[in-house]
């Protein structure tokens, strides 16, 4: 029943969006979104996936299936988009950090982190196999066992930093986002780009 009442929720959601965007020139936003035009469509990767955004719906440029969440997701992304691009700070924050996160941080920490830690303790190499398949890019950071960067959407890179179980101390994880990413998208939906891509990794 719970998850009913979800999808009905997600589908509201989706339908106002819809509606919003037939409301603006959403092609127009295209170089500030990292998208391009195709079809009275804007085709935007959502982690590596192509998306097709348009006034009348959103789908997979590959098959035209797109989950409840990832409609979400790109519609605000449309919706959010700033008059202009904002200026890019160097600085990498955890959800935690971010000034109106305070009360998702645990649905993120819970979704996300823990979820990633507990699956892939003991398993660097099949995360890091994992993190590969979805388009990572490998870093070279001392400080943790392994560190990733995505790109959750084309103006919103993601990191994930991994230090694995040993005899003293847990695995551990985090994600971090730059700065600029809340001017791209409210908090609810960012937190969904962690939630999602712990999905994706351990389902990958």
């Amino acid at each position: 029943m719970a998850d009913t009442r979800k999808s009905t929720v997600f589908d509201q959601t989706y339908q106002h969006y819809l509606a919003e965007i037939k409301k603006i020139d959403y092609l127009a936003r295209a170089e500030l979104l990292g998208a391009r035009v195709q079809n009275e469509a804007l085709i935007i990767p959502l982690y590596e996936r192509l998306y097709a955004v348009s006034a009348s719906s959103i789908e997979s440029v590959e098959n035209g299936e797109a989950n409840d969440a990832v409609r979400v997701i790109l519609g605000k992304y449309v919706l959010t988009c700033p008059a202009e691009l904002p200026v890019i700070s160097k600085k990498w924050v955890t959800y935690r950090e971010f000034r109106d996160g305070a009360p998702l941080v645990s649905y993120f920490t819970t979704n996300t982190n823990k979820n990633i830690e507990s699956h892939f303790s003991g398993k660097i190499g099949l995360l890091k196999d994992c993190c590969e398949r979805l388009g990572g890019l490998i870093e070279a950071n001392d400080s943790y066992d392994l560190s990733v960067t995505f790109h959750a959407l084309p103006r919103i890179p993601v990191i994930l930093n991994f230090n694995d179980s040993d005899d003293l101390f847990p695995a551990t994880c985090s994600i971090l986002y730059q700065e600029s990413a809340q001017h791209y998208l409210d908090m609810e939906c960012l937190a969904m780009t962690g939630t999602l891509l712990a999905g994706k990794l351990l389902s990958s």
